[in-house]
């Protein structure tokens, strides 16, 4: 594709307000819950083993930590520091340096069918620096922790939104520093983000590449390659993952019928509509289960699991302090 190189070196061009009404849109779609916050005391030079296949947050309260994936790669985390860790690494640990450590970990767990392949295509390891704009957790973490440890009604879920607000943060942080790895990428560079909100904004339109380009004002291959390297899939891949995703929850709500939810995301045939979320869901869009009871629990697909293990919380921790 002619100049297809060149394309993928021009700097992106900063769109705050279009990649800021955006980043709502999407987030809205990746859902995910909290289920389990506990301080940890990580002696001098000990490991830390987190669980296989869940989500974490990290926060240091006090020291400096490794985070060591399963390739034995590491990174330093000091006191402030936080870190996303969307699929777990393999099996993550945390090695504590020449003193020891004081660390808050939060497991959650997304829901693996919103915004189907966009959790898969976070970076493995989102690294956010105190200085780099962290300091926010100085306010929600104390908040969190005394969710925590009192056995107030509701805790549970309380809790969970709490995570859940952290990770939006982290990744609007993340967005906001400018990094293009990932979709992620697609919000931080104002033209991609401008054919991404209209994707978003009017899903029900038959768009095609040509008017996605000219939407971001690019040329058809300039256009479909930023889009490729930066989201990580091509244009109407995305849109077609985007639209089933929100058929999904017109479904799950019992908001309409199949023909009705079909046409409502732009497909012109029941048919066709039901062959594609089968094939991306696993099952036809008549076998959509409704949502489980508020009162109960539900498995690992973003749904209430049985509440948050509750760990009294270092006193000493720079972010803790009780009264």
């Amino acid at each position: 594709m002619t100049g297809s190189l060149e394309n993928l070196t021009v700097p992106p061009e900063d769109g705050p307000s279009v990649a800021g009404d955006l980043l709502s849109l999407v987030l809205a779609q990746i859902r995910l819950t909290g289920d389990h916050v506990r301080s940890h005391e990580v002696e001098r030079s000990g490991i830390l083993d987190l669980e296989v296949g869940a989500a974490h947050v990290l926060v240091v309260a006090e020291g400096s930590l490794h985070v060591e994936d399963n390739g034995g790669e590491r990174v330093v985390i000091d006191t402030g520091d936080l870190v996303l860790l969307p699929s777990g690494l393999g099996g993550a640990r945390l090695v504590a340096s020449a003193s020891n450590a004081s660390v808050i970990v939060c497991r959650f767990w997304f829901d693996p069918h919103a915004l189907h392949g966009m959790v898969s295509s976070l970076p493995g390891r989102i690294h956010i620096r105190r200085d780099e704009g962290a300091g926010w957790l100085e306010g929600i973490v104390p908040f969190l922790m005394v969710e925590v440890t009192d056995d107030e009604p509701g805790a549970a879920l309380m809790i969970s939104r709490i995570i859940d607000v952290i990770v939006i943060r982290t990744l609007r942080t993340w967005v906001q520093r400018g990094h293009t790895t990932g979709w992620l990428g697609g919000l931080s560079d104002a033209r991609i983000a401008r054919a991404l909100k209209v994707m978003h904004e009017r899903p029900s339109r038959p768009w095609g590449v040509e008017a996605l380009a000219d939407a971001a004002g690019m040329s058809r291959s300039s256009f479909c390659n930023r889009f490729t390297a930066l989201v990580g899939r091509s244009p109407l891949r995305y849109q077609n993952e985007w639209r089933l995703t929100l058929a999904r929850d017109m479904l799950i709500a019992r908001e309409a019928r199949v023909g009705e939810v079909a046409l409502r995301v732009g497909y012109a045939s029941e048919a066709a509509f039901s062959r594609a979320y089968k094939a991306m869901f696993g099952h036809p869009p008549r076998n959509e289960p409704a949502p489980p009871s508020s009162t109960g629990s539900r498995e690992q697909d973003g749904g209430l699991r049985q509440g948050a293990e509750r760990v009294e919380p270092t006193p000493t921790s720079a972010f803790w302090r009780p009264s």
